[in-house]
């Protein structure tokens, strides 16, 4: 998985590190990528609206279960 650029989001009140995880990347369990993007905020839990976060976009790596000419 390799971070490729990113986007800007702009908090609404309640949005959380994991729940953008879950938008963005159907996995709430990647974001520690978005806080790594972010790491003034690693502390904050409950976001405030109006809060400019970037969003690393990610390049997903083929899955190791697939044959070498699927990947």
């Amino acid at each position: 998985m390799a971070i490729v650029n990113y986007f800007e989001y702009t908090t609404m009140q309640g949005d959380t590190f994991d729940m953008l995880a879950l938008d963005a990347y159907n996995d709430e369990f990647k974001a520690h990528l978005i806080i790594q993007a972010n790491p003034q905020y690693a502390g904050v839990l409950v976001f405030d609206a109006g809060i400019k976060l970037k969003i690393p976009i990610i390049e997903q790596e083929a899955a190791a279960t697939l044959p070498p000419w699927k990947r």
